[in-house]
């Protein structure tokens, strides 16, 4: 079973720092998970593959409100976050997660730039130290693990309380309904390689929001405000119908190591063994 990328929420570096043997090639543009994805990112990863550098073949597209560079235009002691903020440039590395980061900057450029500017406002109020304030550690969450769901009340409200079994089970009809949308960079890196407990954290989209304008919508969503709160709740992603064939199966939602009751407060819970990244307490 493979292991998932790490990261530390309260790391100064944004990115993780861990690197995966596997590459463009191991893609499976098939995953549902990908189906957003597909048009765009299939072509610029035979780029790749053809030996194109990858800050290169992900430019090409012009898709992106940002210049992909090499990491070594980062320089040593600039955070991150403030590079891209200052330059319009992002550091780009080979590799599943900064490549999987591209596509998600031409999918979503308003979000990204708006999640961008909230990161960089985080850096010029308080510097960057060994711990991160609540709105950045909130940002990087969402930024490398956010799936996006618009779902009924009564699905979210299962979801949200961890009755897995009537969010998964009995209310399986309504999956056919509800619109996802693959945000986390991360999550969609560990994907390549899928496990059970492979955990994203969704952030709901009304209902009365128009697919076509999604980008829009989160762009004005997303606020520093919002994101101190923290509005995640945990989904083992590949518990999704229709998204791993496994979860057909007798007995699947019930594994209670990974579609764990929901926190009582005040309760320690230790975090799903591959769920790498989580909001800091």
């Amino acid at each position: 079973m493979a292991t998932g990328v790490g990261l530390n929420p309260n790391r100064p570096g944004h990115r993780c720092e861990a690197a995966s043997t596997l590459g463009v090639a191991d893609i499976d543009w098939s995953a549902p998970w990908l189906a957003d994805w597909r048009a765009v990112g299939e072509p610029i990863a035979q780029r790749v593959l053809a030996g194109c550098p990858q800050p290169h073949a992900l430019g090409e597209s012009g898709l992106a409100p940002v210049r992909f560079v090499p990491q070594a235009e980062l320089p040593d002691g600039q955070a991150y976050e403030d590079f891209i903020f200052a330059k319009g440039q992002v550091p780009t590395r080979e590799g599943l997660h900064d490549f999987f980061n591209a596509l998600c900057w031409m999918h979503f450029p308003l979000a990204k730039r708006q999640l961008n500017r909230i990161q960089a406002g985080e850096i010029a109020r308080q510097g960057v130290g060994q711990v991160r304030g609540p709105v950045r550690d909130a940002a990087t969450v969402f930024d490398e693990n956010a799936l996006l769901i618009q779902p009924n009340d009564a699905l979210w409200a299962a979801l949200t309380e961890h009755r897995w079994q009537e969010a998964f089970v009995d209310l399986r009809h309504e999956w056919a309904h509800t619109r996802l949308w693959a945000f986390g960079h991360a999550a969609l890196e560990k994907l390549v390689q899928p496990y059970k407990s492979i955990t994203v954290h969704l952030w709901r989209v009304p209902q009365a929001v128009d697919p076509a304008k999604i980008d829009a919508w989160l762009a004005q969503d997303l606020s520093a405000d919002k994101l101190a709160t923290k509005p995640f709740s945990p989904l083992p992603v590949l518990g999704v119908p229709g998204w791993w064939p496994d979860n057909a199966a007798s007995g699947f939602y019930g594994d209670a190591e990974v579609f764990r009751p929901r926190r009582v407060r005040g309760t320690a819970q230790k975090p799903h063994a591959n769920s790498d990244i989580l909001p800091a307490a």
